[in-house]
């Protein structure tokens, strides 16, 4: 067990007159990156092989990482929060601040990593030629089912009543106006409405557990369309490096950050993905404009 995590525990244990010491310690000083005290990453895929690249690469550069895995999307920044892990690499901008915004924490991006395009699948078919009237299934959750209808609208197969909403539902779709109609379903029903031959939206967790090929999709977000606002249908989507905000200059972090964007790990990643993942550097003070700009919509809607 790492000794700073011991520390922390047992300040935390103390009377109440120590209390602010208790405090100070819970907020202890970044892992060190050695054997002993190795740098805590927190994970939802922790078995992918780009996580082995990385370890390999930062132990090169004089740095020792130990993966967290976690089987929710909760809970790796409730970890963060506490102190329990050091930083994490799992979520979009999007998630982060929803989650800043529910649990009133402060967690901020340190670096980009990538954005996973969200594909649309169509069984038996290599592009959306025809699929004028088809009813496509997506998922029903509220941040990929708004993701799901700008992507449609940015193609120009649904219409919206108002521009601009990074969050549509079915209810901001003029379906007079529109090619095709979307039924919300579960996320994880949506491979089965692929294999039963309807048009359906994936994401990235539910098509590598259906065994869909990637490379299979008609249809993805493209950063390039010109009918794409990217600050809708891409900027929320950036994954990136978390950590407290008292982390934001961590030296480790942005190494990591800088070696995860490495040859070595993108060929690891481009490996499980099927080559679909869009690589993303942009600078840690756009991201977090970004992430101030989602976190203030999510406090208003």
């Amino acid at each position: 067990m790492r000794i700073r995590r011991l520390v922390a525990a047992a300040v935390a244990s103390l009377a109440a007159a120590t209390s602010l010491v208790a405090c100070s310690s819970a907020s202890s000083d970044f892992a060190a990156g050695t054997a002993e005290d190795p740098i805590i990453i927190g994970t939802t895929d922790a078995e992918l092989p780009e996580w082995g690249v990385l370890k390999e690469l930062a132990a090169q550069e004089g740095i020792e990482i130990e993966m967290k895995s976690f089987t929710d999307y909760a809970t790796p920044n409730q970890s963060l929060a506490e102190g329990s892990t050091d930083t994490n690499k799992f979520q979009h901008l999007k998630f982060l601040a929803e989650y800043n915004v529910g649990n009133g924490t402060n967690l901020v991006p340190v670096a980009s990593t990538q954005v996973y395009p969200m594909p649309l699948f169509w069984k038996g078919h290599d592009s959306i030629d025809g699929i004028e009237g088809q009813d496509i299934a997506i998922p029903n959750d509220a941040t990929n089912q708004g993701r799901a209808i700008n992507l449609l609208a940015a193609n120009g197969l649904l219409k919206l009543k108002e521009e601009g909403k990074l969050t549509p539902d079915p209810a901001d779709i003029d379906e007079s106006a529109s090619k095709v109609t979307i039924t919300p379903v579960d996320a994880s029903q949506t491979p089965s409405a692929f294999g039963e031959g309807k048009p359906a939206i994936i994401t990235n967790s539910f098509f590598k557990r259906a065994g869909i090929n990637p490379a299979d999709a008609v249809l993805y977000d493209d950063p390039e369309n010109p009918n794409a606002d990217p600050e809708i249908l891409f900027d929320p989507y950036v994954n990136v490096w978390a950590v407290q905000e008292k982390d934001k200059d961590n030296e480790k972090v942005k190494k990591l950050a800088e070696l995860y964007l490495s040859d070595e790990v993108k060929a690891a990643v481009q490996d499980t993905t099927g080559g679909t993942t869009i690589f993303v550097d942009k600078p840690q003070a756009e991201l977090q404009e970004i992430l101030d700009r989602l976190e203030e919509e999510a406090s208003s809607s």
